[in-house]
């Protein structure tokens, strides 16, 4: 009996699984692989011989089941394709919105970094503002000016407290709401009334993030349209000295950043306004000092210039003459201008320089010409100006002797006296020692009392009758 060439239905399954398992090239394979084993002979000339026939048959038998698996895999194939790139265009949607994401942080941070520089070179220039002006008039509208340009705050102000340290004072502002309230001198208590007064009487910066509902918050009719302001403390060590004020159209304009770039500002504007103050402070006394120096060198050339023989000399030529007292206060010709330099543009009779020293005019150097007027050359103007000063200096220096010497004879007459009275110890001896010392020293001239104060309601005080 012939044996059936058919494949048993096991090993068709174990055919079908191997197809599953390796994809759309293992029918391929399977083909090829059994052609092999049946050992189906073709001859070149491509007749297939009558011994392989049953073979054949199996083989046409066998392949719609490998083209069923194929097609079957093929499917699949497919739909893993199409799931495929259905998961591709997901992530290039997820790639696409992320991507949008990230440029709008980047432009927003980008802003934000804009901003933050835009502050430091506000407080870069109020650096130099401060290290520039000194005039504290002129550096707080400058800085007010300044904060608003650079911070975009449609106002602000800088208050300073007042020797009471009961009222914050607006000093400067750049609005026009504050150009009123400084022409009505708007102030503040420090208290927690008001944005500006609690940062001054608390030593704290205050937000208002909307003026709407903030309780602390003072209604201003010339700035009506705040809907946020900012107070700073201006400190110098633990002292409130002033307070710096931005206000906003929007709401929840100050952040975290504004707050901390604004107190670095503030701490400089503190420390100008200290500076400004101690300025002035050492001007106004160096002024007074310079005026009570110049009122005591007046005083004391006017004592030296007494002790003189005579008030000054005339060199005629060929002698030397003392002046009278009516030559002396014959009126002066001042020719030498404020610059302290002669002028050499005009001819003139005679020239006179003053004789100076520290400022104060103790007398006149004059020189007349015999020719009548003349051209005065550059040498011989240094000359009389350098012969001057030296004169002045010689001068100062005599009168500095001079006193000296007179304070020394002073303490050493204090000396004596002190010396005798501490050698006695009775209190009528010495009493009556102090008095004819002092009277001696003094002069005959003068006459020199001497006298205890008594308790007259004492009932052992006895006054002499």
């Amino acid at each position: 009996m012939q044996q059936s060439s058919r494949l048993p239905g096991n090993e068709i399954q174990r055919y079908a699984l191997a197809g599953a398992l390796f994809g759309f090239l293992f029918p391929v394979i399977a083909t090829t692989i059994r052609i092999a084993e049946l050992g189906l002979p073709f001859n070149w000339s491509g007749v297939i011989s009558t011994q392989s026939s049953d073979k054949l048959l199996w083989i046409i038998d066998t392949a719609p089941v490998f083209l069923g698996i194929f097609a079957s895999i093929a499917g699949k194939r497919q739909d893993n394709l199409q799931k495929l790139n259905l998961e591709l265009r997901q992530r290039e949607r997820e790639l696409q919105n992320s991507q949008a994401t990230l440029e709008q942080r980047v432009a927003e941070r980008t802003l934000q970094l804009e901003k933050r520089a835009a502050q430091l070179q506000a407080v870069s220039d109020a650096a130099r503002a401060i290290a520039s002006v000194q005039d504290i008039d002129t550096l707080l509208p400058d800085i007010t000016k300044l904060v608003s340009e650079h911070f975009g705050f449609y106002h602000a102000g800088i208050f300073l407290v007042d020797n009471e340290n009961k009222y914050a004072v607006l000093r400067a502002a750049n609005s026009e709401g504050g150009a009123r309230m400084l022409e009505r001198q708007h102030k503040l208590r420090l208290d927690t009334s008001s944005v500006v007064g609690f940062a001054a009487s608390r030593g704290e910066h205050r937000i208002a993030l909307d003026t709407g509902t903030d309780s602390v918050f003072f209604n201003n009719p010339d700035l009506p349209n705040t809907r946020s302001e900012l107070a700073l403390p201006l400190r110098i060590g633990g002292r409130v000295i002033g307070v710096l004020d931005a206000q906003s159209l929007q709401p929840s304009a100050f952040i975290g950043e504004d707050v901390a770039t604004l107190s670095i500002l503030a701490d400089q504007i503190a420390i100008a306004i200290e500076n400004a103050r101690l300025l002035s402070e050492s001007r106004e006394a160096l002024t007074e000092t310079e005026k009570t120096f110049e009122q005591y060198l007046k005083q004391e050339w006017g004592a030296f210039a007494g002790k003189a023989k005579t008030p000054g000399y005339v060199f005629d030529g060929s002698r030397t003459l003392p002046l009278t007292a009516d030559q002396d206060q014959r009126e002066k010709v001042k020719t030498l201008p404020q610059t302290g330099r002669l002028s050499f543009e005009k001819a003139s009779t005679e020239i006179t320089i003053p004789i100076r020293f520290r400022g104060q005019t103790v007398g006149f150097l004059e020189v007349k010409s015999k020719k009548g007027s003349r051209q005065w050359t550059r040498d011989e103007i240094t000359l009389l100006e350098s012969a001057a000063e030296r004169a002045a200096l010689a001068l100062e220096n005599a009168r500095l002797v001079e006193s000296a010497q007179h304070r020394a004879s002073r303490e050493r007459a204090i000396g004596e006296i002190s010396a005798k009275i501490g050698a006695v110890s009775n209190l009528d001896t010495i009493m009556q020692t102090a008095v004819e010392e002092l009277g001696r020293r003094i002069g005959g001239m003068a006459e020199v009392t001497i006298e205890l104060e008594v308790d007259s309601s004492s009932p052992s005080a006895k006054r002499p009758g």
